[in-house]
C-alpha cells in the first residue's frame, strides 16, 4: 500500500498559505528525500502526512483510504530533538513498551545497551536518545518512516550507525521513507529521488 498526498495546502487561521496544491505518492520500499529552505512548510507536511496536523485542503490517503487515526500507526515520524518525543517522567523500557515490546535483536543493531534501558531521558546523551526513539518508531506495524532531520544534531558517527540500522531493516520490510534534511550528501547518497519542497510553495 502506498500513501497519497493529494492537493494538500496548509495554513494559519488568518495567515498567507504556508504551501498549497502539493500532490505526493510513496511507494513501499522508496527513499525519498525533501529538501528546501527553512521555514517553507517541510516539518509541517510532515506532520500532515503522519497524522498530527490537519491540512487546511487536501487529503492524505494509506492503501487509497483515509488514513486511520486509531492504533499503531502504519506511518511513524521521528523528529530533530528527541527530548521532546519522550516523557521525562518516564524510564526508558517504559518508553520503549508503551508502543511496543522490541526484540533484543532490534535493540543490538540500534546499539541501545540493557542498563540504558532502567534511565531517565536526562541520563541520556542526545544520540542515545534518539536510538531510543527510533526503535520505538519501527514497531512490526510500521510501514512508511517519516524522519525530519532525524540525525542533524549528532555527531557523524553516530549518525552513520543510525543511518545503517533504519536502511537495513527499511530493506528487509520493503518500508518507505521520506528524508528531510539540509544534508545534500546524505540525500543524494541514501535516496531514490529528491524534491525541492520549495516548489510547491505558493
Amino acid at each position: 500500500m502506498q500513501i497519497d498526498a493529494k492537493g494538500i495546502g496548509f495554513r494559519y487561521e488568518n495567515s498567507p498559505w504556508l504551501f498549497q496544491g502539493v500532490n505526493l505518492t510513496i511507494q513501499p520500499g522508496e527513499i525519498i528525500g525533501i529538501t528546501g529552505p527553512s521555514g517553507c512548510g517541510k516539518t509541517t507536511f510532515c506532520r500532515i502526512v503522519a497524522g498530527y496536523e490537519e491540512p487546511t485542503e487536501g487529503m492524505i490517503t494509506f492503501g487509497e483510504k483515509p488514513l486511520q487515526k486509531s492504533g499503531y500507526q502504519p506511518i511513524q515520524l521521528i523528529l530533530q530533538h528527541p527530548e521532546k518525543a519522550v516523557n521525562p517522567r518516564w524510564k526508558m523500557r517504559k518508553t520503549l513498551n508503551e508502543a511496543w515490546e522490541p526484540d533484543q535483536e532490534l535493540l543490538d543493531l540500534f546499539g541501545i545497551r540493557k542498563d540504558w534501558l532502567d534511565r531517565w531521558p536526562n541520563e541520556l546523551s542526545g544520540g542515545e536518545l534518539q536510538r531510543f526513539c527510533v526503535a520505538r518508531a519501527l514497531g512490526p506495524n510500521t510501514r512508511f518512516l517519516i524522519a525530519d532531520e532525524m540525525t542533524t544534531m549528532l555527531d557523524s558517527i553516530t549518525q552513520a550507525q543510525i543511518w545503517h540500522a533504519v536502511l537495513s531493516i527499511a530493506e528487509k520490510r520493503n518500508m518507505g521513507i521520506v528524508v528531510v534534511s539540509h544534508e545534500a550528501k546524505l540525500v543524494q547518497r541514501i535516496c531514490h529521488r529528491e524534491i525541492q519542497f520549495s516548489h510547491f510553495s505558493v
